[in-house]
């Protein structure tokens, strides 16, 4: 099997790939399937049990989501993907906006956000120039837009606003845009086969992510911030850690990466991605929500887009710089 896929170009490698991935997730959902329409004829569990069905059926929906983004991005080429990931970019911001309130000063703020600051941060990732997107929106933008709000002679919860703001535009666009950078980074003898990293990045930080919530959700510990999480803890989010690097060493045959190097940037990326995750669930507590989006609907579905990718958008881009700053690319 393996001197068969190691035969195949690189780009015939990446399709096997998804074959390989879209047949698993067909056969998790129709299984999903089956057990939910036998509990609606014959129900023979308890409401927690089907409360649990319900609950990975939604996890299915979130993977399903981001694999077909993914192979969108990878079919149709590196530049549709980074526009791909620009509009994903412009979506999540205007849900986190959505329910931070604003006032008519933010208005010339919330301009330069949206259709300044964003299509020049994927324009920076569509033509590789690394160091200047590295440092636009952590640097640059995060003077400018406090410049901008106080020419709008507003000083009403000025730095409060300005914050929101700020924070949206990190965790939405310069998180999120590290994921089409990762199609254009340059390994020596591996050109073609960079959309195997974005497979890497998001396989083992879906699987920590998933296994973390299985156990959380059957293994009673005592939360570590319960009013921002009641299910999170150090037990829990350790044993979703373990897969996550096991599966990183499974996968570093399609990386440029070593099996001891593959599992410390699987390490890497499932760490960020999960406290990632705990943070967007203080902001949404924050905000006195259960899910982003208006009214708890999305613009993705059940649950608002945010809540499929926020760990990705802080994963993404602690991944990529230490990729890029450990190898020299």
């Amino acid at each position: 099997m393996m001197n068969f896929l190691r035969g195949l170009s690189p780009t015939q490698q990446v399709a096997m790939l998804f074959v390989i991935v879209f047949g698993i997730l067909t056969v998790a959902s129709v299984t999903a399937l089956l057990l939910s329409m036998r509990e609606r004829r014959h129900p023979v569990h308890g409401e927690r049990w089907q409360a649990e069905l319900a609950h990975w059926q939604t996890l299915l929906g979130t993977t399903w989501f981001m694999v077909v983004v993914f192979w969108i991005g990878w079919a149709l080429g590196e530049t549709v993907a980074t526009v791909l990931f620009a509009l994903l970019s412009f979506f999540a911001l205007r849900e986190f906006i959505t329910l931070s309130p604003t006032r008519r000063g933010d208005h010339r703020s919330l301009i330069l956000a949206f259709f300044v600051v964003l299509p020049l941060q994927y324009v920076l990732v569509g033509t590789a120039r690394f160091d200047l997107f590295s440092v636009l929106i952590p640097v640059y933008v995060f003077l400018a837009i406090p410049v901008v709000s106080a020419l709008s002679n507003d000083p009403r919860h000025f730095l409060e606003r300005n914050a929101k703001l700020q924070w949206g535009i990190m965790v939405c666009v310069y998180g999120l845009s590290h994921v089409p950078a990762l199609l254009l980074l340059k390994f020596p003898g591996y050109e073609g086969k960079n959309a195997f990293l974005v497979f890497f990045l998001v396989g083992v930080v879906q699987t920590s992510m998933l296994v973390q919530h299985a156990v959380a959700r059957n293994v009673e510990r005592p939360p570590v911030a319960p009013e921002v999480s009641r299910s999170f803890n150090w037990t829990t989010w350790a044993i979703g850690l373990a897969p996550g690097v096991v599966l990183g060493a499974v996968l570093s045959f399609i990386t440029p990466f070593k099996i001891g190097q593959s599992m410390v940037m699987a390490l890497i990326a499932c760490v960020a991605g999960s406290m990632g995750h705990l943070v967007m669930k203080a902001l949404k507590r924050d905000r006195g929500i259960p899910n982003w989006g208006k009214r708890g609907v999305g613009v993705t579905g059940a649950n608002g887009l945010l809540d499929r990718i926020d760990a990705l958008c802080f994963a993404a881009p602690i991944f990529f710089h230490s990729v890029r700053w450990y190898f020299g690319v």
